[in-house]
């Protein structure tokens, strides 16, 4: 299985069949982090975890707290394309694959400063 990325004309293929989908909450500088699998032709996400509350960032309904963490599934349907704001007004969202994170904007050199990426599930 491999993940495509793609902002405009920008794309590339990571031959993975999980990740982790992390970001900084732009006003209470908190992290967040979604776990996603590729099963069959869509993203599933698997868990997420929000590492504090604040402005707009409650834990849901079910969410239970382990050394400082909320951890909860996010009732959302497998997704064919997930689509994320590139931003030079907030921190990127990062991409770690197998506990090793980077930037996710590394993974497209050139990007539009205010692009959208996709996320999807490609078949070589």
């Amino acid at each position: 299985m491999s993940l495509c990325l793609a902002a405009g004309a920008v794309a590339a293929s990571l031959a993975i069949d999980s990740f982790t989908l992390s970001w900084i909450h732009s006003i209470e500088k908190i992290r967040w982090e979604e776990d996603w699998r590729i099963e069959g032709r869509a993203l599933v996400i698997t868990e997420a975890r929000i590492r504090g509350s604040g402005a707009g960032m409650e834990p849901p309904e079910g969410s239970v707290l382990r050394n400082g963490i909320w951890h909860y599934r996010p009732a959302v349907p497998p997704q064919k394309v997930v689509r994320l704001s590139h931003s030079p007004y907030t921190s990127g969202y990062e991409l770690c694959i197998e506990g090793r994170c980077r930037p996710l904007a590394d993974h497209l050199p050139g990007i539009d400063n205010n692009a959208v990426i996709e996320l999807r599930e490609c078949t070589p």
